[in-house]
C-alpha cells in the first residue's frame, strides 16, 4: 500500500535574484535622471551662447547716446523695440545673460530692430564680495568712461568682455581687476588713451556712483527681483529661463 509522505519542512518560494532587482532599480534611476535633465534643459534652453560667432556690435550706423543718469543707449535711429538691461559687473547671472544672449542682441542692434539701454547698477552685497571690496563701483565708472567716447562699437566690445566668463571676477574670489587692467581691456576693445586715462584717474567715480544708485531705484520701481533685470518695451521678461526672449522680439 502506498503511503503519502509529507515533509516537515515548510516550503518557502525563492525570491527573485537580488542582482536582477538591482539592475531594474538602476535602469529606473537612469530613466528618472534623464527625464529630469531633459526637463531642465528644455526649461533653460541650454547654456550655450546663442548666435555664437557673431560677436559684438559692428554696424557703423549704430549710435551711442548717454542718456540721463548715465544710461548707455545703443541703436540705429528708428528701431522699433527697446530693451532695458539692469546689471552689476560682479553679478554672475548678469554674466550668464551676456554670454548667452549678448551676441544675439548685438545682431538685433546691428539690424536696426532693437535699441538696447544699459543701466549699470552697483549692489552693495556684490561690491563687498569682490576681492578689492569695490570692484563693481570701479567697473561701472570704467563703463562710464568708455561710454563718453560715444563709440557704439567700442562700447559693445568693452561690455561683452566685462561680463565674459574669462574676465568677470568670481564672488569671494582671491582677485578682481585693477583700474589699470580695466583701462587695458578698454584699449583692447578699441578705446583710445583718453578713455584709459579716465579709468585710471577715477574721473567718473562720483558720477558713476550717483547714476548707479538711480539705476538701482529704477530697477526696484520696475518690479524686478534683482539683477539682471530685463524689460522689453517696458515689460519685464524672464531672460534667464526663457531662451527665446530675444528671438521673439519682432
Amino acid at each position: 500500500m502506498s503511503q503519502n509522505r509529507t515533509s516537515g519542512a515548510k516550503y518557502t518560494p525563492r525570491p527573485t535574484s537580488n542582482t536582477f532587482t538591482y539592475v531594474l532599480a538602476g535602469i529606473a534611476l537612469v530613466v528618472v535622471v534623464a527625464v529630469v535633465v531633459v526637463a531642465i534643459l528644455w526649461q533653460r534652453g541650454g547654456d550655450e551662447p546663442r548666435n555664437d560667432g557673431y560677436g559684438s556690435v559692428k554696424n557703423a550706423a549704430v549710435g551711442l547716446t548717454v542718456l540721463d543718469d548715465g544710461v548707455v543707449q545703443l541703436g540705429v535711429p528708428g528701431a522699433a523695440h527697446t530693451v532695458d538691461i539692469f546689471e552689476d559687473p560682479m553679478c554672475p547671472f548678469c554674466g550668464e545673460l551676456e554670454v548667452k544672449h549678448g551676441q544675439e542682441l548685438a545682431q538685433k542692434i546691428d539690424e536696426g530692430s532693437v535699441t538696447v539701454r544699459y543701466h549699470m547698477v552697483v549692489l552693495p552685497q556684490l561690491n563687498q564680495v569682490s576681492a578689492s571690496g569695490n570692484y563693481s563701483s570701479r567697473a561701472v565708472a570704467a563703463s562710464h568712461c568708455v561710454a563718453e567716447s560715444a563709440d557704439a562699437i567700442v562700447y559693445s566690445a568693452f561690455h561683452a568682455t566685462l561680463f565674459s566668463a574669462e574676465f568677470q571676477p568670481e564672488e569671494n574670489g582671491d582677485a578682481d581687476h585693477t583700474d589699470s587692467e580695466l583701462a587695458d581691456m578698454a584699449k583692447q576693445s578699441g578705446a583710445d588713451d583718453s578713455v584709459a586715462e579716465c579709468i585710471t584717474s577715477g574721473e567718473q567715480a562720483d558720477t558713476a556712483a550717483a547714476d548707479a544708485e538711480t539705476a538701482r531705484a529704477a530697477l526696484a520701481s520696475a518690479g524686478a527681483a534683482g539683477t539682471p533685470g530685463v524689460l522689453v518695451d517696458g515689460q519685464i521678461v524672464d531672460a534667464l529661463s526663457d531662451s527665446s526672449w530675444v528671438e521673439s522680439i519682432g
